[in-house]
C-alpha cells in the first residue's frame, strides 16, 4: 500500500462525488431529516441535549451511507473502467482504502451543518459537551464501519440498486438488533447485543469511550475492507 496512491484515488473519488447531483440530492435529504426530527422533538422535549438526535443518527446512516457507496465498485464494473483502472500501478488495496476514506470523508462533510445544533442548545441552556462529543466520534466511527459494508456491498454487483439494497439491509440489521433482543432466547442475547452496532453507538454517544465499543467499529470496517479485497481478487 502507498499513500500516495491512496490519496489519488481518495481525490478522483471526493471529485466524483462533488461533480454529482446526487451528491447534493443525499446531503439535502440528511439534513432535511435530521433537523426536522431534532427542532421537532427538542421543542416537544424541552431537553438540553442532544440524545433525540443521537437516537436518530445510526437509522438515517443505515439508508444513507448506502446511497453514498453503492457506486463505488458497482459503477465502474458496469461501465468498464475498473478494468482500466487495473493497467494503472496502483495496488488493490489502495484503490479499495481510497474510496473507503472517500465514502468516509463525505459522510464528515454531512456531520458538519449538524454541529450548528449544540450550538443552538447551547445558546439557550446549560449543554454537557461530553455526551455531544462523545456522539460525533461515535458518528464518525459508526460511518466508518457503514461505509466498509457499503463499499462490500459495492464490489459484489454491477448494479447499484442491489448493492444499496444489500447494504442498507446490513447496516438496518445491525442497527435495530439491540431493539429486538426480546425476540431472542436468553443465551444467545449477549452475542446479539455485541453485535448490534446501535448498542456500542448509544455507548460512545454517552460519553464514556470504552475499548470494546472502539475495537468493534475498527473490526467491522477491517472486515468489510478485507472482504471487499477478496471479493475482487477472486472477481478478477
Amino acid at each position: 500500500m502507498s499513500l500516495k496512491k491512496i490519496l489519488f484515488i481518495f481525490k478522483r473519488e471526493v471529485q466524483t462525488f462533488f461533480t454529482s447531483p446526487i451528491a447534493y440530492i443525499v446531503i439535502s435529504i440528511f439534513l432535511l431529516l435530521t433537523g426536522w426530527f431534532f427542532f421537532s422533538t427538542f421543542f416537544l422535549s424541552g431537553r438540553t441535549d442532544m440524545r433525540d438526535f443521537f437516537n436518530l443518527l445510526p437509522i438515517v446512516f443505515s439508508f444513507i451511507i448506502p446511497a453514498i457507496t453503492m457506486r463505488l465498485f458497482a459503477e465502474e464494473y458496469r461501465s468498464g473502467s475498473f478494468e482500466i483502472a487495473g493497467t494503472l500501478p496502483l495496488g488493490l488495496m489502495d484503490i479499495i482504502s481510497g474510496k473507503f476514506l472517500a465514502a468516509l470523508f463525505f459522510s464528515f462533510i454531512m456531520l458538519v451543518p449538524t454541529m450548528l445544533y449544540p450550538l443552538f442548545i447551547s445558546s439557550l441552556g446549560d449543554l454537557d459537551p461530553g455526551p455531544v462529543i462523545g456522539g460525533y466520534i461515535g458518528a464518525v466511527l459508526l460511518a466508518g464501519a457503514y461505509s466498509a459494508i457499503g463499499v462490500l456491498a459495492s464490489s459484489l454487483t454491477r448494479n447499484q440498486i442491489i448493492a444499496f439494497i444489500v447494504s442498507a439491509s446490513v447496516c438496518f440489521f445491525l442497527t435495530i438488533i439491540s431493539s429486538i433482543l426480546v425476540f431472542f432466547p436468553p443465551y444467545i442475547t449477549g452475542f446479539f447485543q455485541y453485535l448490534s452496532s446501535g448498542f456500542h453507538f448509544n455507548n460512545i454517544a454517552k460519553g464514556v469511550l470504552d475499548s470494546r465499543d472502539l475495537i468493534y467499529f475498527i473490526s467491522i470496517m477491517i472486515f468489510g475492507l478485507y472482504g471487499t479485497f477478496m471479493v475482487i481478487k477472486e472477481r478478477n
